[in-house]
């Protein structure tokens, strides 16, 4: 176990060793980015504190004593162990592919047609997703990234709005054919829900609907809702961020949409720096809201 406190000050153990190693107050000094005199002040406090004489003046540059030739080769080899471990550590987080946390179902439905863009823009970008439904701790499972549903208000994360969730009812052509059924039809018709969401059913409240008397499958995974809902087994309430390409493409239709501006998906980081991998990720991601 390292005796912490018998270490000198690591500013004077810094300052001694460019000293040693450019023989030079003024050149250590340069490389530190401290004046000439700050450096010869750091070496005489690590002398005062060894209580023996590590380097003597010879004209413009120094010497060292045989106590500061043994310091020296001792502080060369820990400061270089140092070097190369932040290096080794810089190079592997540098290659580290950007961790996002986020549900399956947004990833499925949002993120993934969107992804060839980011990736011909920036191909030298890994990412890697990871699913879950469960908000997780984004130090402790080092994360550098996730997109949460909710109010955007968590504590300990920085939050930014990425894009709406705006509830809407969809149904497939089949089901639906070509024309909005009324909220009285509506209320005759099959339908796919999730158990314990409360946005989804305050939201059919609203329109004077209610959940528990509806002819419901209740399907709390979301990908399998919207699979069943493309087969035409009954409506569905979804944001409207996760059917985009279905809408699209034909596979459901907008039936009732609603106005709420929350909840809604948000980015959320830890404060403090990000890699450059995970910066640019982020300003790609913001730019798709």
């Amino acid at each position: 176990m390292i005796d912490w406190r018998s270490i000198p000050s690591l500013t004077a153990l810094r300052a001694f060793a460019a000293t040693a190693e450019l023989r030079n107050f003024s050149q250590a000094a340069r490389v530190l980015n401290v004046t000439h005199a700050a450096v010869a002040q750091q070496v005489r406090a690590l002398e005062e504190a060894l209580g023996r004489p590590l380097v003597q003046r010879e004209g413009r540059g120094v010497s060292l004593t045989a106590d500061g030739e043994q310091l020296a080769a001792a502080l060369a080899e820990g400061f270089g162990a140092i070097q190369r471990g932040i290096e080794t550590m810089k190079a592997g987080e540098a290659d580290r592919p950007v961790r996002i946390t986020l549900t399956a179902v947004f990833a499925a439905q949002w993120l993934m047609p969107r992804l060839r863009d980011f990736w011909q823009r920036h191909p030298e970008i890994g990412l890697s997703l990871h699913p879950d439904s469960k908000v997780v701790d984004l130090h402790r499972e080092r994360m550098d990234l996730g997109i949460r549903y909710g109010n955007g208000d968590w504590p300990g994360v920085e939050t930014e709005y990425l894009t709406s969730a705006r509830l809407v009812i969809a149904g497939a052509p089949s089901l639906i054919g070509d024309r909005n059924p009324s909220v009285a039809e509506m209320a005759k018709m099959d339908w796919i829900l999730s158990r314990n969401w409360a946005e989804q059913d305050a939201y059919l409240r609203q329109l004077g609907l209610d959940p528990e008397r509806l002819e419901r499958t209740d399907i709390s995974n979301e990908e399998l809702a919207l699979a069943a809902a493309r087969q035409g087994l009954g409506l569905v309430v979804e944001g409207m961020a996760l059917i985009e390409s279905d809408v699209a493409e034909g596979r459901l239709r907008i039936v009732h949409e609603s106005h709420q501006k929350l909840p809604a998906y948000f980015v959320v980081t830890l404060p403090g720096p990000k890699r450059a991998a995970a910066r640019a990720f982020l300003k790609w991601l913001k730019s798709q809201g």
